[in-house]
């Protein structure tokens, strides 16, 4: 619960910032327009729309049964009914939240991509990806806990990156998305914790061996390591353009690497909180 009012307050900030500070709202809107710039090229379009598509509302309602159904079949009744309140909470909450936070912003920066409404914070997208990479965490065994985050992490991230190359949301919306899935997520661990504290005998995993901080990193370290070597391979492929990329749009590559981590971490933190 702790966790979660951390999270609440930085979700306050965020939003303060992206809306009321000015050099926050100016690299904002230079990474939106940096992700935009890929979007010319055809196959990329391609991918991005069918990666973002992910998290529309008619393939992602049967994705959240995933982590329902596992939590089902391992019989965690409260884990499956508190993976079911994630998904349904935190989409709500964000929905609401468009409104209730709405502000006029710059509609098109790029002059390709659909304009940006005042009702888009935080991103609805990012939070159906991060709420299903998190429930879905939570839902599976100890042992494959790390494993989950870390694809999971991933696939927020990979939703994230296409729905702002299309253009349909600014880089914090992205970051707000992910807060509100934390948030819920970790009051939800709470609420089951604190069930299974009073009934360790009704849990399953009760008398099952704990995973070390070692083990439970490891995934995640991977994913990340992964992440550094492309990039440096990349940048051994390309030492000049890569470089002279960097010195002109710093604010963007600042900006793909916070939300990587922002996701890495998030991910990582939930599954540290139910190391079993």
């Amino acid at each position: 619960m702790i966790g979660a009012g951390a999270l609440t307050v930085l979700l306050f900030l965020i939003w303060f910032a992206a809306f009321h500070i000015g050099f926050v709202k100016r690299a904002d809107q230079s990474i939106y327009t940096a992700f935009g710039g890929f979007a010319w090229k055809p196959h990329v379009q391609r991918v991005a729309n069918f990666v973002a598509g992910l998290c529309n509302p008619k393939p992602y309602v049967y994705f959240c049964f995933i982590p329902v159904l596992v939590a089902l079949g391992r019989g965690r009744f409260r884990v499956a009914a508190a993976a079911a309140a994630i998904l349904l909470g935190a989409n709500v909450t964000t929905e609401l939240l468009k409104p209730l936070l709405a502000q006029p912003r710059p509609a098109n920066l790029l002059g390709s991509a659909p304009p940006i409404g005042a009702a888009s914070w935080p991103s609805g997208h990012a939070t159906a990806a991060m709420s299903l990479a998190l429930s879905t965490t939570m839902a599976v065994p100890g042992r494959l806990r790390p494993f989950i985050a870390a694809l999971g992490a991933l696939f927020a991230v990979a939703v994230s990156y296409s729905f702002l190359t299309l253009g349909w949301h600014y880089p914090s919306d992205v970051l707000g998305g992910f807060l509100v899935a934390g948030i819920w997520t970790l009051v939800a661990v709470a609420g089951v914790m604190t069930a299974d504290a009073r009934r360790p005998e009704a849990r399953p995993e009760a008398r099952g061996r704990r995973i070390t901080v070692r083990e439970a990193l490891g995934p995640p370290s991977v994913a990340l390591l992964g992440a550094v070597v492309l990039g440096l391979a990349v940048l051994i492929a390309r030492p000049d353009e890569v470089v002279a990329y960097a010195r002109l749009h710093t604010t963007f590559v600042v900006g793909v690497a916070a939300i990587g981590a922002s996701a890495l971490a998030l991910a990582t933190g939930v599954m540290l909180t139910l190391r079993r």
